[in-house]
């Protein structure tokens, strides 16, 4: 592994505890949700595309998925917070977001029932979804809420063993896009494949500059995220190809006829990729990947709607 000294470690803790209602906001991290958002957005796009209108949008389906998928994404970021905290994870020298329960501004138990409360509501969004289409929605979800809350929890956190970024690729992209698209067409087409690859990778990079920024203080805390395990220059250079694969993929969907032409107005997005990928290799500061993150967060949200638009020209 690499020499990791050259990321500089900064950390603040607010001198006064804010409102209850701004902990509770911290700990949902909102700058995080935009990654259920997309891929609710883009898979429903493609069904009603490909459908010609003829889904069950006025069944309230498309609201019921897109709650499902908010309240799983608050619910993880809750569980987090708490099995981080418990298990030491949580550093004076972290540059990340406050940890509210490692802040002090409540209590393992009060944000352990915050979770519950969580993950009630995603349960109750996927039962009306069972209701409406069938099984396969309660067998995902139940995958998804294990996903969930083994991340930082159980008896063997994935999130601790450098396997967060394959297990985000695959329901923050492949599932949440898939998932959405059945919910509205009742099938599994190609198309939709093709919709989730792309939006996968671009939902991956979140976590991997995430992990980039903690790195130092997760090889201190002993949490082996796949950054931890590849070190500095292969993490950069992993962003970069998550960052840019995407629109070669498009374009090969495109050309075997999978997604229409239109789908490459996502090619706008390239320069901001390229930049973005470019930055990353200079970041060193807390801050400056704080700022990576909400700019790779509005790539994934930008991409998305503009490859699930590009179903209606």
């Amino acid at each position: 592994m690499d020499d990791d000294s050259s990321l500089i470690v900064q950390y603040s803790m607010p001198s006064r505890r804010p409102s209850i209602w701004m902990v509770w906001l911290f700990a949902s991290r909102p700058a995080t949700l935009l990654a259920s958002i997309t891929p609710v957005l883009a898979g429903t796009a493609a069904a009603v595309g490909v459908g010609g209108l003829r889904v069950p949008l006025h069944e309230g389906g498309f609201i019921a998925a897109l709650l499902a998928a908010l309240f799983l994404q608050i619910a993880a970021n809750y569980s987090n917070d708490l099995f981080d905290f418990e298990r030491g994870a949580d550093r004076e020298d972290r540059i990340g977001p406050i940890r509210v329960t490692h802040a002090g501004w409540v209590t393992p138990f009060q944000i352990r029932c915050a979770t519950i409360l969580a993950l009630a509501m995603a349960v109750g969004s996927g039962i009306y979804l069972t209701m409406l289409v069938g099984w396969p929605v309660l067998a995902i979800g139940a995958a998804a809420i294990i996903a969930c809350l083994t991340y930082t929890g159980g008896p063997w956190p994935y999130g601790y063993h450098g396997f967060g970024e394959p297990i985000v690729f695959f329901f923050f992209g492949i599932v949440a896009v898939m998932g959405s698209f059945f919910i509205q067409a009742e099938r599994i087409t190609l198309t939709s494949f093709a919709v989730a690859l792309p939006l996968a990778l671009t939902v991956t990079a979140l976590l991997t500059i995430n992990n980039l920024r903690d790195l130092p203080s997760d090889l201190k805390s002993g949490k082996r995220t796949l950054a931890v395990i590849l070190g500095t220059k292969i993490t950069r250079i992993q962003i970069q190809i998550v960052l840019l694969s995407p629109f070669m993929i498009i374009f090969v969907f495109c050309a075997c006829d999978v997604l229409l032409w239109w789908a490459l107005q996502t090619w706008l997005l390239l320069p901001f990729a390229v930049y973005l990928g470019f930055k990353v290799h200079q970041a060193s500061t807390g801050s400056q990947f704080n700022t990576l993150l909400k700019h790779s967060g509005g790539l994934h949200f930008c991409f998305g709607v503009l490859l699930g638009l590009s179903f209606f020209w």
